[in-house]
């Protein structure tokens, strides 16, 4: 019953941040699963690639809804996403493939090393708009899409931290970018999470109530909760500065990323 409850409190948690700092719940949810499926005596060798499948399947749920509100305001750029979309599935079933070769307590240093190097981009650097300049080839935005696409299903996320740069830099406005990126989080997830449920299938030692490296009962409930929560998150987010979340997610970043590097290097 208390992986249930730890379940809902990732989901609650998640959610806000998500809500909060406008990102997808992925860089939370990793690191709280690892704990919580190691915390429960799930097999050492396992721990990681569940968590990042169950990751990628809660992140089809909370990206629908984001792209769906960023769409209602007219952030999502479709002929951007069209030009990257077919990457972006490429990208992410490759990095699932490539995240089952891995030995786990390896990609747990991975994951840490990514999640650090977003927090250091957002505590000292900013994405500055560059309105006017044309769009990438097209050929530019396909591979770019893949190697977010790869990226992403590596660390179990939607990819925002990653997308919302390069769009940046693309010339998109923050607005568009940010809204694009969610958009952009659906077919990244969508195609990770079913690249990590085939190729877990026939993985030994894996728990009960799983599909591959996708726990169900995790994804529904951190799915559920975390979908609920970030309405709460999102409210919040107008009362508070935006620099001082920006600043706050990177040193919630700086903790988790470290904890898994460190774990991943057998310190912890």
């Amino acid at each position: 019953m208390m992986l249930y409850v730890w379940f809902v409190i990732a989901g609650a948690f998640a959610g806000v941040c998500a809500g909060l700092f406008g990102v997808g719940g992925g860089m939370i949810i990793v690191p709280a699963l690892v704990w919580i499926f190691a915390a429960n005596n799930f097999p050492p060798e396992v721990v990681t690639h569940l968590a990042i499948g169950t990751s990628l399947a809660t992140i089809v749920v909370t990206s629908i809804s984001s792209m769906t509100a960023h769409n209602k305001r007219g952030g999502v750029r479709w002929d951007v996403w069209r030009k990257m979309g077919l990457g972006l599935i490429i990208g992410s079933l490759i990095g699932a493939g490539v995240a089952e070769s891995i030995d786990g307590k390896a990609l747990q240093a991975i994951i840490g090393v990514g999640a650090l190097l977003v927090a250091i981009n957002m505590l000292f650097f900013a994405n500055k708009e560059q309105l006017g300049k044309p769009l990438p080839s097209t050929g530019m935005q396909f591979g770019a899409g893949t190697g977010i696409g790869l990226a992403s299903s590596i660390f179990g996320i939607g990819g925002g931290s990653l997308t919302v740069p390069f769009l940046n830099w693309a010339g998109l406005t923050m607005k568009q970018s940010v809204g694009t990126a969610a958009a952009c989080g659906l077919p990244i997830a969508v195609a990770g999470a079913l690249g990590f449920a085939w190729f877990g299938q026939n993985v030994e030692n894996l728990p009960e109530g799983t599909i591959g490296f996708v726990h169900i009962s995790g994804f529904l409930c951190i799915s559920v909760v975390s979908f609920i929560m970030a309405k709460v998150g999102a409210k919040l987010a107008y009362k508070l500065p935006a620099a001082t979340l920006k600043r706050a997610f990177g040193v919630l970043l700086l903790f988790a990323g470290g904890q898994l590097l460190l774990s991943g290097l057998g310190v912890l």
